[in-house]
């Protein structure tokens, strides 16, 4: 928690200016008692009329201030609070994008978005209260006590044996709270994480009839964190009666012992109605810390889950050890690579070799699960290799700059991603500077061109979010341009022609092999979207247990030929 206070820079005038200026109204509050023995001990005891007008005049005039320092205060610290916190969602978001696939595998995208708002929103609310009211409260609890000496040192005791009683009991349920409120944030990413899901598979539940299965899922995530909510918020409404019962029973020995002292003519009347109203001020501005300490103690476990989130190391930091001076010619080249995801058991992938020229097509093929997606992966380093190398261009990709890497490759991910905006919008973010005719020459290119000019508005036709509007192959066929739009050196197509018709996926088999300067890499599941290629990589289990052409490997590798012979029946074979 106490590393996110880096981003209070820039808010420090905020910072000091807010709790100051409730000070200063605490510090006018602290007089009204005063005041109002005087209206009673010299205007009302004595009958002096002007002397009752002139403090109700000032009484006026100490509330019109203080009201007037209030709402200052209360602009300073909201700038504050809503400054800092942008400024950690900023980083928060800026970190996320620099974390490699394993550490957002293993975080969770509802854990992530948790983050990002319910965190978030409590920490603002708790830094707001904070600057209010952390230094205002206890100066208003001890100033009313030390006031209180100033009128009678016997009555006086009465608050020093009240005030540490209601500090155990405040701070005593704090202690208590902050590990509970951290489950209550758990159950919460429970509830999130069960919500994603069920709203972006609503197809599927439905296809499958899962709705009420689902509802009973949702139910009993939600029950537990209504749980866990009221065990934690039992424990946190006890503060308030506890401290009414403390508070009201010195009041009553409050007022007893200043009758008692009024008949001795030790205090004046007004004396005692001053002491039963710095008493009142204390009951008020205790409540106001219970409630405080609750917002605080939620705003510091949100604070340690953010916390937690930045200080996870990314694990595409570079490597110095590793040379960036080009060792080679090739394009791509794996060197006795292995890969093994982070939780995993077994290796994805081990001893993969091979090299790609450029202007080359690579094709990949292999069973479900056998390392396809974990292998193109590894060039533009989504994750790193545990064994081996890969490197681009002759050099090692865990030497490159990340940003420089991944600007010379195109990649189509297996599920066709689209965002909302123009379609011109979508495939600019391959290339921000691309004019309409280079978006036309890889909307040819990817068979896309009739998808847009079928659409009202053209390039300025609405994608919805995630391509809603769209269908499958017309997403896929778009991503496509996507990547061509950036006119990268390396190009991966993962399993992305997979919603295509065989003409549509020919077509754009034939056109993609105008790319003389791009080297290409096809993953697929069809051997006839990569029988053209120069090479075929295939895999089973996380091995390479052919490459060749696809002559060669009919002749050469059983599982190639197989999975060749399942798509096309042997010529006179019968039916």
């Amino acid at each position: 928690m106490k590393k996110l206070f880096i981003h209070m820079k820039g808010y420090v005038r905020e910072c000091i200016l807010g709790p100051l200026l409730k000070l200063f109204e605490a510090t006018l509050e602290l007089l009204v008692p005063l005041v109002i023995a005087g209206m009673i001990d010299t205007g009302i005891t004595g009958g002096d009329t002007g002397y009752i007008w002139r403090m109700g005049l000032l009484l006026a005039g100490l509330g019109l201030a203080g009201l007037l320092f209030s709402v200052t205060a209360q602009y300073f610290a909201a700038r504050a609070a809503v400054g800092f916190v942008a400024r950690i969602k900023h980083a928060l978001f800026a970190h996320l994008q620099k974390l490699s696939y394993t550490e957002l595998d293993t975080l969770g995208s509802s854990t992530m978005i948790t983050r990002m708002t319910s965190d978030t929103a409590q920490l603002q609310n708790g830094v707001n209260l904070a600057l209010r009211l952390l230094l205002r409260s206890p100066f208003v609890v001890f100033g009313a006590m030390i006031m209180a000496f100033t009128i009678d040192f016997k009555a006086a005791l009465i608050f020093a044996c009240a005030i540490p009683v209601l500090c155990v009991i405040v701070f005593g349920i704090m202690l208590i709270s902050i590990p509970l409120y951290k489950k209550v944030q758990s159950a919460l990413d429970r509830v999130t994480k069960a919500t994603r899901e069920n709203l972006s598979g609503v197809r599927v539940l439905r296809a499958f009839c899962r709705e009420e299965a689902e509802i009973d899922n949702f139910r009993e995530k939600n029950e537990s964190l209504t749980r866990e909510q009221k065990f934690v918020g039992r424990i946190a409404a006890l503060m308030n009666p506890l401290t009414y019962v403390v508070i009201n029973l010195a009041i009553v020995w409050l007022i007893h012992t200043g009758a008692v002292r009024v008949e001795e003519g030790l205090i004046t009347q007004g004396a005692v109605i001053a002491l039963y109203n710095y008493m009142s001020q204390i009951l008020v501005e205790l409540i106001k810390m219970a409630n405080l300490i609750i917002t605080i103690t939620k705003a510091v476990a949100c604070g340690n889950r953010i916390s937690a989130v930045l200080d996870i190391p990314t694990g595409m930091e570079a490597h110095p050890e590793i040379s960036a001076e080009a060792q080679n010619d090739d394009a791509v080249r794996f060197t006795d690579v292995s890969l093994r995801y982070r939780g995993g058991g077994d290796t994805s992938l081990s001893g993969i070799s091979f090299s790609a020229r450029r202007g080359e097509t690579i094709g990949i093929i292999g069973g479900t699960g056998s390392g396809k997606s974990s292998l193109v992966n590894l060039i533009p380093r989504f994750y790193d290799v545990e064994n081996g190398s890969v490197t681009v261009n002759g050099v090692d990709v865990r030497a490159w700059d990340i940003d420089k890497l991944r600007g010379t490759i195109g990649i189509v991910p297996q599920k066709a991603v689209l965002f909302h905006g123009s379609i011109r919008d979508n495939l600019r973010w391959g290339n921000a500077a691309a004019t309409d005719e280079e978006i036309f020459a890889a909307l040819d290119i990817a068979q896309a061109r009739k998808v847009v000019e079928d659409k009202d508005g053209g390039l300025d036709y609405m994608i919805e979010q995630g391509g809603r509007n769209l269908s499958g192959g017309q997403r896929q066929r778009l991503t496509i341009a996507r990547a061509l739009v950036r006119h990268p050196e390396i190009l991966i197509l993962d399993d992305s022609a997979s919603a295509l018709d065989f003409a549509t996926d020919a077509a754009l088999r034939k056109s993609l092999r105008t790319l003389t300067d791009t080297t290409v890499f096809i993953v697929s599941q069809r051997t006839s979207s990569i029988a053209h290629a120069d090479r075929i990589i295939v895999l089973d289990d996380g091995e390479a247990v052919g490459i060749g052409t696809h002559e060669e490997l009919l002749q050469t590798c059983a599982v190639y030929r197989e999975i060749y012979e399942s798509q096309f029946k042997k010529e006179g074979e019968s039916a």
